[in-house]
């Protein structure tokens, strides 16, 4: 079948889901495969379930005329999200980087809906799948579509950019993240700038932090470009007036405080501003939704339990992203301050080296107590009477004292889900 003709059968359904569990009555089920599960074999439970066609890739699932046989279901789902992608005529922003990209996306979706109607990637749905189901998400009373972009090796981003072909694209930054699929920071750097070269080779326009000396030397020769900065009158001037908690922030004759914490979260703020201000949404209306947007799902949450107060940045954690919520913790103004780190995944060959500077930086920064939890973390060398290592969550938690009247930092990469130290105050 066609991809014109699979488009047709799709504006029929209402949905489009690749778990049977998630199915809903008239949707469209895509059965994909991997490494141990073909979703071929869920044909039939789709359609009892309510699904209106199945896609499938195995002719002996062929069921009735409701499953539709392609050649690879995968490949499928990616090339009718581009068609859609096509069909709507829409403006899509991708974006991508290192630490951000997530809290960056809910930020800009927050200030551009505001003036229009706009669909953005559901919590991190940012791959190879996810890309296609947001584009998919879309529809003809979209005017902006909002689309979060990750990778862990290179050519990743090319090949997300060829499906979703977006006209405008931002960079967070450039970090120590997935060192173990890109090789290096060099690797890094070029994996994420995938974005910008397609933009470029496609006349195509640029957002991009002007004060961040990595993009604004690639973009050196660009004309289609609209950074921000602090200092640079060139560019859209945006000012950080505080993080203490709160990242409070001067934009023209307005004065924005959000709900995130940590000045690392003044460049995310500012591109959402920025990005808005471009596409003519008054300023009054960026403040009100910046300043009605609180973060989530353990990303940079304030949580006050009794007599102590929690930062949860649980969500994920990398070397830079680390490095810059320590700091941070260490400028706030709180007393008694603790520290729980869990470890960092991804870092191949840099693993110690990176979990060792970590745990040295928090001894440095002479915090009260610190709590280092996992493995890589475990075999550290370093050593202070503040210091407890603990080679797993369950040793931390069979060991971990509550305390009284503390500001709690909590970090870790997903794989520590160390929000469960919540459950132990």
């Amino acid at each position: 079948m066609k991809i014109a003709q699979l488009h047709e059968l799709f504006l029929q359904s209402n949905t489009v889901s690749t778990d049977t569990r998630k199915v809903t009555k008239d949707g469209m089920f895509f059965a994909l495969k991997g490494d141990n599960f073909n979703g071929n074999t869920f044909a039939k439970q789709a359609l009892e379930n309510g699904a209106k066609f199945v896609i499938i890739d195995e002719e002996a699932f062929l069921i009735n005329t409701q499953t539709i046989l392609v050649d690879n279901v995968l490949n499928t789902l990616q090339e009718l999200a581009t068609y859609h992608r096509n069909y709507l005529k829409i403006k899509i922003i991708a974006l991508t980087g290192s630490n951000g990209k997530t809290t960056t996306k809910e930020l800009i979706n927050a200030a551009l809906s505001q003036k229009y109607k706009t669909v953005a990637t559901i919590g991190n749905l940012n791959n190879h799948i996810g890309v296609p189901l947001t584009l998919l998400s879309m529809n003809t009373d979209t005017e902006i579509g909002i689309v979060e972009m990750g990778a862990n090796h290179l050519k990743e981003i090319e090949f997300l950019c060829n499906i979703a072909q977006p006209d405008y694209g931002y960079i967070t930054n450039f970090g120590k993240a997935h060192l173990e699929g890109f090789g290096s920071m060099e690797g890094v750097i070029k994996g994420k700038t995938e974005l910008y070269n397609y933009l470029v080779k496609n006349n195509k326009h640029i957002f991009f932090n002007a004060d961040d000396p990595i993009q604004a030397g690639k973009l050196s020769g660009s004309i289609n470009k609209f950074g921000f900065s602090q200092t640079n009158a060139t560019y859209y001037k945006i000012e950080l007036l505080e993080a203490n908690p709160f990242v409070k922030l001067k934009v023209e004759d307005y004065t924005i405080t959000s709900n995130l914490i940590g000045a690392y979260n003044f460049t995310n703020l500012c591109a959402a501003t920025s990005i808005a201000k471009y596409f003519d949404v008054p300023l009054k209306d960026i403040k009100i939704g910046i300043e009605n947007y609180t973060p989530q799902n353990n990303r940079s949450q304030i949580i006050h339990l009794k007599n102590n107060k929690v930062i949860l940045d649980a969500y994920n954690a990398n070397p830079s992203s680390m490095q810059a919520a320590l700091t941070n913790f260490s400028n706030l103004k709180d007393d008694n301050k603790i520290v729980i780190l869990g470890d960092m995944f991804e870092l191949g060959t840099e693993a110690e080296k990176e979990h060792e500077n970590i745990a040295q930086l928090a001894i440095d920064l002479n915090f009260d107590k610190i709590y280092l939890v996992g493995e890589n973390f475990f075999n550290t060398e370093t050593f202070s009477n503040k210091l407890q290592k603990h080679i797993s969550f369950e040793a931390f938690k069979n060991s971990f004292t509550k305390p009284e009247n503390a500001t709690l930092l909590i970090k870790g990469s997903r794989g520590m889900a160390l929000e469960r130290t919540l459950d132990l105050m």
